[in-house]
This record gives C-alpha cells, sequence and structure tokens, in this order.
C-alpha cells in the first residue's frame, strides 16, 4: 500500500438491512469495483426481527473477497477502509472466542417495549443525556432483554466473558485481526447508553437500564485506527460510522441549508446543527461524525416505516414486483383515494409511539394502497419538517438518497408539500459514497460524475388537503388508543 500515491483506492464496506456491500473508490469519488450479496432479517412469529451472525459475517467476507479478487492489480493502491453500519442493531458475543451469544437484534424490532414503560417518568432525562427518546428501538432495551432472557448471554456474564453492544462493536471484533472491543461513537450513541454531551458511556444511563458497563466496548472517534482488516494485506480500518451518518457526506461538505433525507428500509431526515447539541422536544439529536475534537452534529427524525412498509404490504397482499409497478400508479391520477396510518416497526418522529395500529382509509384497490404508503411516508417527513422549524431556521432545500428516493411521485410530492427544490442525486446509494469521503480526508473537491435531478414544487392542493385529512386521521387514532 502507498498512502501517498494520486491512484490511492478506499475500501467502503456498508452492512444494511437488505445487503452487505463492498465498494472501492477512488480519490475523487469514482466507483472502480464493487460486489453485494443479499441478507434478510428473520422475522419471527414473536414479532422478533433478527439477523443470523454467521450469515452475517459470511456476507460481509464474502463481498471483500470478491471486490479484491477483481482489483487485480489496483489492489496495491488500496490504502484504507471504512465500515457503515445499521446503527441501532444490537448483539452479544464472547470475547476470548468471539463466537455469537445472541441474534443480531435489528432496531426495527420491539421486543422490550413492555419493560420500557416502567422508565416513562424518566424519559426526559434520558433524552436530554442520550439526545434519544425513550424508545425500544434502541439497543439498552434489547442488551438488557438478551441477558435476562438468553442463557448463554447470562452465563457468559457471570464468567466475566460477555461483550455486548452495538452490531458495529462485534463487526470490527470479527473483520479486525487485533479482535478490539471497540466502538465509534456514532454507533455507540445509538444504544441510547451514551452521554451526547460527554461523548462517552453515561453511568446514570447503564444503571437505569441495567447494563454492566465493564461489558460495552471502547468509545473511539469515527476516524480512528481501528486495527487491520482480516485477508487483506494489513489495510486499515481507518472509519466506523452508522449508515445514516455516512450518508450525509456522500457529495461533500455538509451544507446547513440543507435538509437531508436517506430512504430505504427506513426514512431519515437530518439537520445539520454543526457543533451545537441543539435538543428538539420531538426530535433526536445525533452525532454523525466525531473526529480528534471536532463532533458535528443533526437534529434528526426517524420514519420508521419506509420500505419496510412496502414489504410488509407486498407480503400481506402478495404483490409481485411492487417496485417495478409503483412508478406509474403514482402518475395514475384517476385512481380512488387511500390513506395510510403508517405504524409500521412503530411510529417514530415526531410522536414517539411504539405500538400504533396500522390500517388504510378509503380505497380498498390495490394500487391505491400502495399509493397511500408512499404518502404516508412524504407526509410524515413534511411533519418533521414542521417541526424542524421550531429549532431552526428552514432549509433551503431538500437533498434526498436511498433505495426509495428513485420514485420520481415520492419525491415530487415531498417537493409540492414542502415548498422546497428537492435534489436527487444519480449516485442514490449513498452510504459508501459518504464513506469515501471521510475515508479520502474529506477533500473540498468531491465531485458527482453526472448532475442529479431537481423537482420543484408545485401548486398541489389534493395533496395538501390530503396531508390534512390524513394528520386528522392519525390524531383521532392516537387519542383512541
Amino acid at each position: 500500500m502507498d498512502v501517498t500515491s494520486p491512484k490511492r483506492l478506499y475500501l467502503c464496506i456498508d452492512q444494511g438491512g437488505h445487503a452487505s456491500r463492498a465498494i472501492v473508490f477512488n480519490q475523487i469519488g469514482d466507483v472502480i469495483n464493487q460486489a453485494d450479496a443479499p441478507l434478510s432479517a428473520t422475522h419471527t412469529a414473536e414479532g422478533f426481527i433478527e439477523y443470523d451472525p454467521p450469515s452475517m459475517m459470511q456476507s460481509l467476507r464474502q463481498v471483500i473477497k470478491e471486490t479484491l479478487l477483481t482489483l487485480g492489480e489496483q489492489r496495491k493502491h488500496l490504502c484504507a477502509a471504512g465500515l457503515a453500519t445499521q446503527r441501532s442493531n444490537v448483539t452479544c458475543w464472547d470475547t476470548y472466542s468471539g463466537m455469537a451469544l445472541a441474534p443480531i437484534i435489528s432496531w426495527q424490532d420491539r421486543r422490550a417495549a413492555k419493560w420500557l414503560e416502567q422508565f416513562s417518568n424518566e424519559a426526559e432525562r434520558i433524552h436530554q443525556t442520550s439526545g434519544l427518546f425513550l424508545s425500544p428501538h434502541y439497543g439498552a432495551s434489547k442488551l438488557h432483554w438478551c441477558r435476562e432472557n438468553l442463557a448463554d448471554v447470562t452465563k457468559a456474564h457471570k464468567e466475566k466473558r460477555l461483550r455486548y453492544g452495538p452490531m458495529a462493536s462485534y463487526l470490527i471484533h470479527q473483520l479486525v485481526k487485533q479482535r478490539p472491543n471497540m466502538t465509534d461513537m456514532v454507533n455507540a450513541s445509538r444504544t441510547q447508553l451514551m452521554d451526547i454531551k460527554k461523548l462517552d458511556w453515561s453511568t446514570s444511563l447503564t444503571k437505569t437500564f441495567g447494563i454492566d458497563k465493564q461489558c460495552l466496548p471502547e468509545i473511539k472517534p469515527c476516524y480512528f485506527d481501528y486495527g487491520n482488516l482480516n485477508e487483506t494485506d494489513d489495510i486499515p480500518l481507518r472509519v466506523v460510522t452508522g449508515d445514516q451518518a455516512a450518508a450525509m457526506y456522500a457529495y461533500g461538505k455538509i451544507q446547513p441549508t440543507t435538509a437531508y433525507i436517506n430512504i430505504g428500509t427506513g426514512a431519515f431526515l437530518s439537520r445539520p446543527s454543526g457543533q451545537i447539541r441543539t435538543i428538539g422536544r420531538r426530535l433526536l439529536t445525533s452525532i454523525i461524525h466525531h473526529q480528534k475534537d471536532a463532533s458535528e452534529f443533526v437534529l434528526e427524525a426517524t420514519v420508521n416505516g419506509a420500505g419496510s412498509a412496502l414489504d410488509w404490504f407486498a407480503q400481506k397482499y402478495k404483490v409481485d414486483g411492487l417496485i417495478g409497478k409503483l412508478p406509474d400508479w403514482l402518475n395514475d391520477t384517476t385512481l380512488d383515494k387511500a390513506w395510510f396510518l403508517n405504524g409500521i416497526a412503530g411510529l417514530g418522529a415526531p410522536y414517539w409511539i411504539a405500538d400504533f395500529p396500522t390500517r388504510f382509509e378509503g380505497s380498498e384497490l390495490i394500487e391505491a394502497q400502495a399509493v397511500a404508503i408512499i404518502e404516508s411516508i412524504v407526509f410524515l417527513l413534511q411533519g418533521n419538517l414542521d417541526e424542524m422549524k421550531k429549532f431552526a431556521s428552514p432549509p433551503e432545500q431538500i437533498q434526498i438518497t436511498g433505495g426509495l428516493a428513485r420514485l420520481d411521485g415520492l419525491c415530487q410530492r415531498l417537493a409540492d408539500l414542502s415548498g422546497l427544490d428537492v435534489y436527487r442525486p444519480v449516485e442514490g446509494e449513498a452510504t459508501a459514497r459518504g464513506l469515501a469521503y471521510l475515508l479520502a480526508g474529506s477533500p473540498v473537491h468531491w465531485p458527482e460524475e453526472k448532475p442529479g435531478d431537481w423537482f420543484e414544487p408545485r401548486k398541489n392542493l389534493p395533496l395538501k388537503k390530503d396531508n390534512d385529512y390524513w394528520t386528522l386521521l392519525m390524531l383521532s387514532t392516537m387519542r383512541k388508543n
């Protein structure tokens, strides 16, 4: 590896909800090659959402190996690697053998929702300390559940060989030769156990949730020397972060006047606040990068039911090829009207209701209901944009990335409802590209290969009326439940 070479390359590993990917970028953001392996979570009868740790590790090793093989002679120019993961996933493992002692529990899993209710009187303290709302989507309650319900975890804890924490810390332990017990600040923050001001594990939060602080990994900056990746000619792992955090850097320096949306399994709306930790009443305060003594924060909102809502719909109503059919349905102005009360994986910001009843109102046509799901995502995003205006000046534009951003009908509705220009880059899979930018040292020049698409707002009174009616339906349902 020649770190000073103008031909230097970066290996970006993206462990996402539906696949593991490895993409190699050069120093100006061009994709050199890539590999991906599909990966699915298991949805159990009890409502648990889990990944099998060996299967996930196999998928990651597979894509790394395939990418390196196809690089050929260019492999010598690889100078660093980065890892981005789903932020709120957690697991447990044996510190000596490295063997997983629990499944990898998805951020969408809500198995500990009832247990968390006992802390409702402390919700504001927890929010002020962690930046997060009391929610079963974050890691603390799931780690407690594992220790109380899984015999292997309980035994390992008694024998002082238990390690648990963000999924990222387990992947680092597995992928790095030195087997470190570390995690980055972004993933640590999503356990709901990190103090967002001190950027370290919170003694008060670990005590509240019954978590043994000694079993948690060390928290390190996102840009840090984590060790060398196995089977990669000692390529150093230099950046570890969360998928949504990395995605914000995909097209260079973050712009304070832009609202960023990354939309895949869930939809994540972020508004940069620089080094200011703004605590919004119904919003998250999230760290998105830390390097040396510099941190960057955002106000963040989550819409849990995005791609996951479409997956639910396709399975429930046996709709084959749903994504391919959506563009025509979204353009069909003759469809009867339907509204979707979107409680898939729980209702996130700005409502924060773990168990919200999901249902349709209006037309029973499959086409109309599919459109209603897309519109529910837009309506939830708009509600959060409105909430953010209470704590920051209104944004001047929106940048949207992720798989569902490919839908013109979604982007145009978002522009119409928000009254803002919406920019969609050509390269929609932003996570790996953001990793490359951070690995390359945040270069001033980080060009897009091709310009993306702009969606200018149009007058759309029917959509605004639909949003108003949908909001009334949501509020009415909340009052009844």
